[in-house]
Formats: structure tokens, sequence, C-alpha cells
């Protein structure tokens, strides 16, 4: 089951396994299922959290197995429960997965118990992990692809009472990365904004959204990549102005141009978005970009650019030239390579 999806208030689990890589979605579906369950009030007696890799889980379902102090349901999270994995053991206690075992087959029906594993996969090998995928209520929370990234994206709007229409999720997207707490701040904004009264349209997004210096610096090669030289070094300027390093500009360009050489080459060799993703461990929606990007390019080009980036580079380590001319000189070579290729 996706993670963002809504907590059933009325058919609430007696365990949940959250697990993933993509910890803000994590932090997010505990904080509804707490937020379902418990009033502020209740939260003093009916909320505990354990740390496995401290405490040993029996110790927990102690906790569990208690009835509550005030109304009818209580919430206990159990952080880090590495022994569902295949990794190495690095908890500092023996943990009686026996006890847990016998409490996943017949859970006490007042608490809700909640594990939080931040792991990419688990081991369905051991018991214990077949147990839970089998009795609990499972929610996987790895990184989400463009369509469910998408999906997430309007389901929050949603829950907002706000509408935003496809071109606009492009474009937040593109301006905003995919760095998932960045996208639901800005949405939370540009909802509050709107206020349900209008959707969220591509100008509401323009003009409302904060740029990560990744997609500043993506829109930067973009403008010179199509002629709009004077808006590229307005960019650049802006950075310098929020006291962007130039060392770290210059990196972020080359990584920016590494993407877009990568890029070109795997889908050249039949690739398709989502393994070139995978193989440059980058999300998916930041290749379908670079792939956008790579079609100005010839790999001839590319080489060159490559080279002006290392030149800068060494440059910016061992010249006496003021470092935000060394960028000003990089942009002018791209501009001019850009030219001779019209």
């Amino acid at each position: 089951m996706p993670i963002w999806k809504k907590i059933d208030q009325k058919q609430l689990s007696a365990i949940y396994l959250l697990y993933g890589t993509e910890e803000f979605l994590i932090n997010e579906t505990k904080h509804r299922l707490i937020q379902s369950v418990l009033t502020e009030e209740e939260m003093d007696f009916n909320f505990s959290v354990y740390d496995l890799e401290e405490i040993p889980v029996e110790t927990a379902l102690e906790e569990a197995e208690t009835f509550p102090f005030i109304g009818e349901k209580k919430i206990v999270i159990l952080n880090n429960p590495t022994f569902l994995t295949a990794e190495r053991s690095k908890d500092k206690v023996e943990h009686n997965t026996k006890k847990l075992e016998e409490y996943i087959a017949d859970p006490a029906p007042y608490t809700i118990l909640v594990f939080s594993a931040p792991y990419e996969k688990l081991d369905e090998r051991k018991k214990v992990t077949k147990l839970l995928k089998k009795n609990a209520e499972v929610m996987e929370a790895n990184k989400l692809n463009e369509k469910e990234l998408k999906a997430w994206l309007r389901a929050r709007a949603n829950a907002s009472q706000a509408h935003i229409d496809e071109e606009a999720l492009d474009h937040l997207l593109a301006i905003a990365g995919t760095d998932l707490m960045m996208l639901a701040s800005e949405l939370d904004k540009l909802s509050l904004y709107t206020s349900g009264e209008q959707p969220i349209t591509v100008e509401v997004v323009d003009r409302l959204t904060a740029r990560s210096l990744e997609q500043d610096i993506f829109a930067l090669v973009d403008k010179v990549v199509t002629g709009k030289v004077e808006k590229a070094f307005r960019i650049y300027y802006d950075l310098l102005k929020l006291n962007e390093e130039p060392i770290k500009i210059l990196a972020v360009i080359a990584n920016q141009f590494r993407l877009i050489y990568q890029t070109k080459d795997l889908a050249r060799k039949g690739y398709g978005q989502q393994q070139i993703a995978s193989f440059l461990k980058v999300h998916p929606f930041r290749v379908k970009l670079a792939a956008g990007q790579a079609r100005n390019f010839s790999d001839e080009q590319l080489a060159s650019i490559m080279m002006m980036l290392a030149d800068s580079d060494l440059q910016m380590k061992t010249s006496a030239m003021a470092k935000p001319l060394i960028i000003e000189m990089f942009l002018f070579k791209l501009q001019s390579l850009m030219k001779t290729s019209r």
C-alpha cells in the first residue's frame, strides 16, 4: 500500500509496518496515525516511542500489553528494528524475537504497534518478517517515481482543499526539485495562497516557489543553451547576491553537465529513464530533465564542456583571478560553443 494514502480511522490495524528510505513519508504517516488515534490530553499517557537499537523489543511489548491509562487506545512506536533486515546487527541489546512473534499472532486490541524501519529492503527469509508482512498493515516508503510523486502531491493538495493542474505540477517539480520536505513546504504555501478558491497554476508556482541551487543551475544552463544569455547571467548574479560561493556554483554546474553527459551516453546504449536513474542514483525526474537538455548537445560539445569545466575548476583553486569572473568566462565560452553549433 502506498504510504501517502489516507489513514482509515474506522479500520485501524493493530500493527503497522512502515519501511523504506523516504524518511519524510514514514514520519508523516506516524504523525497521521497519532492524530487519528489520540487527543492532546491522551498523548502524555498513551504514547510511547522506543529505539530498538537501545531497548530490547520485549520491553516495548510490555508497554504495548499494558492497558491505556485513559481513553480506549494507545500507540507504541518501535524505531530501528534492525532484526528485520539482513544486515549484521548493530544493536547494543539482544531481542527476544520469539516474544515478538507471539505478540504478532495475538496483538493487544487496545494498542496500535508501529514498526518504523528506515531500510530499503527487509529480510523476508526471517520468520518475524514473514509474520509482520502477513499480519500487519504494510506501508512502503521508498523513493517515489514521477507518477507516484505527482499522485502524492495531488493528494496533499486535495487534503488542503486545493487543486493543482498537470502543467503546474511539472513546473513545481522543475523548480523545487524532488526533495519531499521541500515540496511539502512549497505546496502547503501554494495551497494556503490560493485558499481553494482558484487552482494552483504555473504562474502561481513561478511567483511563489523557492528554487533550490540545483534548479537554479538547471535554469541557468537552459538559458545559455537556448540563447538567452542575459537571463542566464541574471540567474548567476542573483546567486552571488544570495552569497552562494562561486566554487559551489561551479561544482553544481559540473554535476549538471556530468548528468547530461551520462544520461545521453546511457540512453544511446538502450537504457530507459528508470534504469538510468537507478544506475546514477538520482531521481528519475532529474534524468527526464537532463535527457531534454542532452538533445541540445553533440558528444563533441559535451566533451569540450567537461574540459572547460575542469580548466575552470583548476583556475578556481590555483589562480589569483577573482572566482566570480572565472564562472563568467566559462559562461561566455559556453555561449560561444553553442553559437558555433547552430
